[in-house]
């Protein structure tokens, strides 16, 4: 099982209020419980990171957060690819994927 490609349909979030993704400060840490359960946290968070969405949570990470890691790592030209070569080559569980954005986030 790869990267879901029609990831927005099964989304934690698809039947919540859109809004509360979008807010600041400590609310944001509200918003990044949401994605803690979410089967395509990854593929959300691949997507903002290639479409390089500037605000709101995505994939469990602030827009900081996402600009920090753009700025560590200017050479991933598709975090999409790069999540799925990861997790082709550590696992393809839930687990797999979380050992994945670890290591990208260092």
């Amino acid at each position: 099982m790869g990267m879901i490609t029609d990831w927005p349909s099964l989304a934690a979030c698809q039947n919540g209020d859109p809004d509360a993704l979008f807010v600041q400060g400590a609310e944001q840490n509200v918003a990044k419980r949401i994605c803690r359960s979410c089967p395509v946290r990854y593929e959300c968070l691949a997507d903002a990171l290639d479409n390089r969405i500037e605000f709101g949570v995505w994939g469990g990470m602030t827009e900081r957060e996402r600009r920090a890691l753009l700025r560590r790592h200017p050479q991933v030209t598709s975090w999409r690819k790069m999540f799925e070569a990861a997790m082709k080559k550590n696992g393809k569980d839930k687990a797999g994927k979380d050992k994945i954005l670890v290591s990208a986030a260092t």
